[in-house]
């Protein structure tokens, strides 16, 4: 519509004045500059993020889209030579990082839905788990209580030290052989094929966000093996996981170190360190290990296993404590019953170790954004 320059009706936007043909066409153009400014007002109190961030983030990698979301919420930005430009000084207001398609910013989003989160820990003096203990309490309390008849752990191989072995677990004593982590990816798939097969028809689940997801598929698209799943209820505790390595791999790491995979107790990621415990502890920086990294954890983007009823972690709690993210109903249910029946203590997690499950899992979501990079890195380019 062509408007006449003497219309009454006029507003002024990034310095440029536009004219209209009535006055609730003019208030909905206002509106609409209004809008831009609470979200801004909103965003105030939060973390300070500067264009500098998107540009890091979304903008250098070559993955902006192009939409022009972020130009249309700054006046100080615009589009020169195919990408978004500061044109002017940045307030970091953080309107263009929470507008761009391409950033993860909400709680959702990076870990799944949650019903609640806790930090907890064993109460049974015979369980010597990772960290609080949690996972192997709660296949305890599920299988004494008659919730379960097996579960699908791993174990160390008894032949190769720290190989791991899945297993059907069905008696206490296995269940606690399960305990502790093992930085090798373990194939337990075959392992829950082999127990539904035998007549297990509750199972407790043990794995990482990969593991979950296959179990998940399974059944949601049962795919051939429908008289299976439909026999057998599966309770998805899920693992925590930034990074699994190459047996071989991890062993010549250590062997290097002059380590001696047999004489290693525990191992432990925390902090951006790979700790190993012997009669000494050993720590190392984790990206020495980055050539021994399993290729498909480069392009997870999960890192608490979001498919799973409850996930288990160390991220966010102190030492000794698991970080636990109750997402179904019936985990929530059973995490609350095993707390009352004494198997496990829970306390809610306070926001500050959120916030690091949070920073954590956004640093897995972005990582396919840079697979460029480390790909150029790993070539010497």
């Amino acid at each position: 519509m062509q408007v006449n320059e003497k219309t009454p009706f006029k507003s002024v936007y990034k310095n440029k004045e536009y004219y209209f043909c009535s006055e609730s066409c003019k208030k909905r153009f206002d509106e609409l500059d209004k809008t831009v400014i609470r979200v801004r007002r909103s965003l105030k109190d939060k973390e300070k993020i500067s264009f500098g961030k998107l540009k890091r983030e979304i903008i250098d990698p070559g993955i902006c889209t192009l939409c022009g979301a972020c130009v249309a919420s700054c006046e100080v930005l615009s589009v020169a030579e195919g990408k978004p430009v500061l044109k002017g000084r940045c307030t970091a207001c953080g309107v263009c990082y929470n507008q761009c398609p391409r950033t993860i910013t909400t709680e959702s989003s990076l870990i799944g839905n949650v019903r609640d989160v806790f930090t907890a820990k064993t109460m049974l003096p015979e369980v010597k788990g990772q960290d609080g203990g949690a996972v192997t309490s709660m296949l305890l309390y599920a299988l004494e209580e008659g919730l379960i008849d097996s579960a699908v752990v791993t174990v160390k191989s008894e032949e190769e030290p720290w190989r791991p072995r899945p297993i059907v677990a069905q008696s206490k004593e296995d269940i606690l052989r399960s305990a502790g982590s093992i930085y090798v990816h373990s194939m337990t798939m075959e392992t829950l094929m082999s127990a539904i097969k035998k007549g297990s028809r509750s199972i407790g689940f043990v794995g990482p966000s990969c593991n979950i997801d296959a179990v998940s598929k399974m059944q949601n698209s049962p795919y051939g093996l429908l008289h299976m799943f439909m026999r057998a209820n599966i309770l998805k505790l899920g693992l925590f996981c930034m990074d699994t390595f190459d047996y071989e791999g991890l062993k010549k790491f250590l062997e290097e170190k002059g380590i001696s995979l047999p004489a290693v107790r525990e191992m432990k990621i925390r902090k951006g360190k790979f700790r190993v415990m012997t009669d000494v502890e050993y720590s190392f920086p984790l990206s020495d290990l980055d050539i021994y990294r399993n290729g498909s954890c480069t392009v997870c983007t999960d890192l608490t296993a979001e498919k799973s009823d409850i996930s288990f972690g160390s991220v966010g709690s102190e030492e000794g404590y698991s970080t636990v993210l109750a997402r179904s109903g019936l985990g929530l249910e059973l995490l609350q019953d095993a707390a009352d029946r004494g198997y496990i203590k829970i306390e809610p997690l306070e926001r500050q170790g959120l916030e690091k499950v949070l920073h954590q899992a956004k640093a897995k979501k972005v990582q396919m954004y840079m697979i460029k990079r480390r790909i150029e890195k790993g070539k010497g380019i």
